[in-house]
């Protein structure tokens, strides 16, 4: 009778060693595709700032007058008077500041002689 006990409590003890192995070897696993994932996310990054380095040369205003005067007569810019700035206020209406169409008058169905783009037929 002991050794039924002897021999389950093993088995036990073998099965609990193959399952930490197991655990362990799927955390590596897990740990090296962080690793991964980090070194992309850096990567990334880097290609960021990168980028917005690059931009902020190429927005230098230098370098943009140097460009307009090479290109002056392809693009035909001109220099931007006072006069020609408006406020806000000024600007023509927005959408969703003009009123309400008449509901009633879009409702009324067009009569037989409405003529639309369509060809007339007769």
């Amino acid at each position: 009778m002991l050794k039924t006990i002897d021999i389950a409590i093993i088995a036990l003890m073998a099965a609990a060693a193959v399952m930490t192995f197991r655990i362990k070897y799927q955390a590596d696993e897990q740990l090296a595709e962080v690793r991964r994932l980090e070194a992309q996310i850096q990567l990334e990054e880097d290609t960021i700032d990168l980028l917005k380095a690059d931009w902020s040369l190429l927005v230098q205003p230098g370098r943009l007058q140097d460009l307009v005067g090479l290109h002056n007569e392809e693009l035909g810019l001109e220099t931007t008077k006072p006069h020609q700035m408006v406020r806000p206020q000024e600007l023509p209406a927005l959408v969703i500041d003009l009123p309400d169409p008449d509901r009633e008058r879009l409702a009324e169905s067009p009569d037989q002689e409405t003529v639309t783009g369509s060809v007339n037929e007769q």
